[in-house]
């Protein structure tokens, strides 16, 4: 059994290491980029693995600046501070800053093991990152965040059928500059940013980034003693080195170095905090504090690196791209989120059901290879091909441990879990008249996964499913004994997508798009609560289409789109329900369709506004399909002779008990999703002085595939405040800011299995930010 060990990390050293980023590089004063006067800056994208304008691109997709992750970044968020920035993309955990689900156009996963598939792959500078541990490497020093709706199956490899979020690294080059950023908040929240490019020859540049965010604890555990006695703070540290080796135009090579190192807190699971028959918060909830007799702690480091290789060959290029990722990774909470007294009163903290239990990837390992041509020349046939290969070699541990005896251990299991996949792609644009564009994609994959429980051992009988056997503990051989603990899969997929781009006029286009998705087999091992399970692989088919304008003169953009999904055999995952139990499972289909509007304007010279807002109608179809829902374990005031429910269904339910499902949205699918921007500016002596303010919206979501009161999740509405002078010909930044400036808080997660137990969302936080380019 392994738990990973953490060097401590000062934020003196780290503020010392962007004082080095600054006087390492040649200081230099220069305005940064900007729009044309009085017109939108063009936002270009690589959704097709060129760059090009957004508005030529025929895929529903989104881009988030540089400059509003800087906002986000500066209070201490990570990366689900992305959630509801663009239309149609949410973000959640029920691990922290450790393990975001991504969903887009309602399409995700909400299963919370460490080996879990998601539909929404998130790629960090052309390489995929396929464990969820690995999607929440934070977003700092990019050129922007690219999120590119619907299937992207034929040039981007693993698990895409809902989307891809892109993320790209500024990159050396020939001018040496940077940026150094320090700001201070609530809860001692420390926010260090910085980042320099440095020339060292005519031909080589490196570029050095670095985060450090930090936050002191500010949830008190009133419970007596308390094995974690203080919550909910941490010190996340990312580093990034870049080295650009570019000797002539046909040759160049990226080599890309980085790692991650988090201790903190793991999610706070707060015990009865949902009022019985409704989804509103208890009378007098207070976010400051807990009452809970486990241990909490979270730690990851991840390390990893790429090599980036690109040749002319005349009329073609070829690309390398190769990467490694590495995690290790452990967290442990109090998931009844209780503590004795056990009085069964209903009240906050009380709770029927012990659960402690911790989840860690001790060891892994993932390796990507991709081999790309694509032609070079401005003819009207544009084409590229390629081939790609993963593979992934982990295992996991899980712990359970006995609240009532001092949090000891009672429980250990070992799986391992290796993925390899192989694709071969291509596809084609062609120009077809000065007005019409077509496109085409192809991939072809074959997947193959295993999976095995290596050893597993419990005090007790149940974790066996038979209270009868004989043996004193229960073993692997017991749980071998009831059923398989391994598993060989293998999947064959070959996908498509075809678009066409028509221009109406040199500022309006018009453009439509069929794809299709794949996400290979998934399994979950046998455990504690459930047998071994295991999902056929789902296929998603998606149209749709939009137009593409600038408009004015290019003082506003408007993107607007309509899409229809189907996904076929939907891979889900049944969680919690009476039993505690974690199953996958295949809905027969579900069905997705809704809207997309981007829209940005230069209201004047000195106001810019952005409006988001994305409708996403999903139903899962299945007429026969039937989930357990929450247990009936809590009691009414106090009497173990009144039961009540752990929450109100509201679907029909079967002879058995069991929840249909058919006609229920996706979990954690909010049906809209709005975000709203506004920045005004003022000429103030040598400077500026500048207002500015977001906004995110999202109306309420189910936590679980069945439907219930407690468990739904109001809408939410998230608002921030940011107030700034820049000066120095925008050298020099000052600013004071404010996150969920309403302080709405908000249930946002649950646990059905034991009580009405649920998580939150941060409370409001003020800070101040200085920045200096450089």
């Amino acid at each position: 059994m392994h738990h990973p060990r953490f060097r401590p990390a000062h934020h003196a050293l780290a503020a010392a290491a962007i004082a080095a980023l600054h006087l390492g590089a040649h200081a230099q004063t220069a305005a940064p980029a900007t729009a044309e006067a009085g017109k939108l800056t063009t936002i270009t994208i690589t959704a097709e693995r060129r760059l090009e304008n957004i508005q030529d691109v025929p895929v529903s997709a989104s881009v988030l600046a540089p400059e509003i992750l800087d906002v986000l970044n500066t209070s201490g968020q990570d990366v689900r501070m992305l959630s509801g920035r663009v239309p149609s993309l949410n973000i959640e955990s029920s691990f922290g800053r450790a393990f975001p689900r991504f969903y887009i156009r309602g399409y995700g996963n909400t299963d919370f093991r460490l080996n879990a598939s998601q539909p929404v792959s998130l790629v960090y500078d052309d390489v995929v990152q396929e464990n969820p541990i690995l999607k929440g490497f934070p977003a700092f020093d990019l050129e922007g965040v690219e999120v590119l709706r619907g299937p992207q199956g034929s040039l981007f490899g693993r698990n895409t059928p809902a989307g891809v979020v892109k993320f790209n690294a500024v990159k050396p080059g020939q001018t040496a500059e940077g940026y150094g950023s320090i700001g201070f908040g609530t809860f001692s929240t420390v926010n260090l940013e910085g980042a320099a490019t440095i020339p060292l020859t005519e031909t080589l540049s490196t570029r050095i980034s670095l985060l450090n965010q930090s936050r002191s604890d500010w949830v008190e555990n009133t419970h007596e003693p308390g094995l974690t006695q203080d919550l909910e703070g941490y010190r996340d540290t990312a580093v990034r080195a870049q080295l650009l080796y570019a000797p002539h135009k046909d040759f160049s090579a990226l080599a890309n170095l980085h790692s991650r190192d988090l201790k903190g807190s793991a999610r706070l699971f707060r015990a009865n905090i949902i009022q019985p028959g409704t989804n509103d918060l208890v009378p007098g909830f207070d976010e400051k504090k807990i009452a809970t007799d486990g241990k909490n702690e979270s730690e990851l480091t991840i390390v990893g690196g790429n090599l980036r290789l690109r040749w002319g060959l005349g009329g073609v290029a070829l690309h390398s791209i190769t990467g490694l990722e590495t995690l290790d990774t452990y967290n442990r909470g109090d998931i009844d989120g209780g503590a004795p007294p056990y009085n069964f009163s209903g009240g906050a903290g009380s709770i029927p059901f012990l659960s402690e239990t911790a989840d860690g990837i001790p060891t892994h390992k993932q390796f990507t290879q991709e081999f790309r041509l694509e032609s070079t020349g401005s003819g009207a046939l544009n084409w590229q091909a390629g081939l790609f290969f993963f593979s992934e070699d982990y295992k996991i541990e899980s712990f359970s441990y006995d609240s009532s005896a001092g949090s000891a251990q009672d429980g250990y299991q070992r799986v391992r879990q290796k993925n390899d996949a192989y694709a071969v792609f291509g596809a084609l644009n062609y120009q077809l008249t000065p007005a019409l564009q077509l496109r085409g994609g192809l991939r072809y994959t074959k997947d193959e996964k295993d999976f095995n429980v290596e050893a597993y051992e419990f005090n007790t009988f149940a974790a066996c499913f038979d209270p009868g056997l004989p043996a004193p503990r229960c073993t692997l051989a017991d749980l071998q004994a009831l059923g398989p603990t391994a598993a060989s899969l293998s999947d064959s997929k070959a996908n498509w997508d075809l678009s066409a781009t028509y221009a109406l006029n040199k500022d309006v286009n018009l453009y439509a798009r069929a794809a299709t998705g794949f996400r290979g087999s998934s399994v979950q091992g046998a455990g504690a609560f459930n047998d071994q399970s295991t999902a056929r692989p789902e296929n998603n088919t998606s149209f749709e289409a939009g137009i593409k304008a600038d408009l004015f003169d290019r003082r506003a953009r408007l993107n607007f789109g309509v899409f229809s999904y189907t996904v076929k055999d939907l891979q889900l995952t049944a969680v919690g329900g009476a039993g505690n139990a974690n199953i996958l499972l295949n809905a027969e289909k579900a069905t997705g369709r809704g809207f997309e509007l981007d829209l940005q304007a230069l209201l004047s010279d000195q106001l810019l506004a952005t409006l988001g807002v994305g409708y996403n109608d999903t139903k899962i179809q299945d007429a026969g399909l039937a989930v357990s829902p929450c247990g009936t374990t809590q009691y009414l005031f106090g009497d173990p002779a009144s039961p009540r429910p752990n929450c109100t269904v509201t679907d029909p339910l079967t002879a058995g008990g069991k929840a249909l499902i058919d006609g229920n949205p996706l979990p954690q699918a909010p049906k809209v999703t709005a975000s709203f921007t506004l920045k005004y500016t003022q000429p103030v002596g040598n400077g500026e002085a500048y207002v500015f303010t977001d906004w995110v919206y999202r109306s309420k979501v189910n936590f679980f595939l069945y439907e219930s009161v407690e468990f739904t999740g109001k809408a939410m509405t998230e608002g921030g405040l940011r107030l700034g002078y820049t000066w120095g010909n925008g050298r020099y930044d000052v600013a004071g800011y404010v996150r969920n400036i309403t302080n709405q808080i908000r249930v946002v997660g649950g646990i059905d299995f034991n009580n009405l137990t649920g998580f939150i969302n941060e409370p409001r936080t003020f800070g101040v930010q200085a920045k200096l380019v450089f």
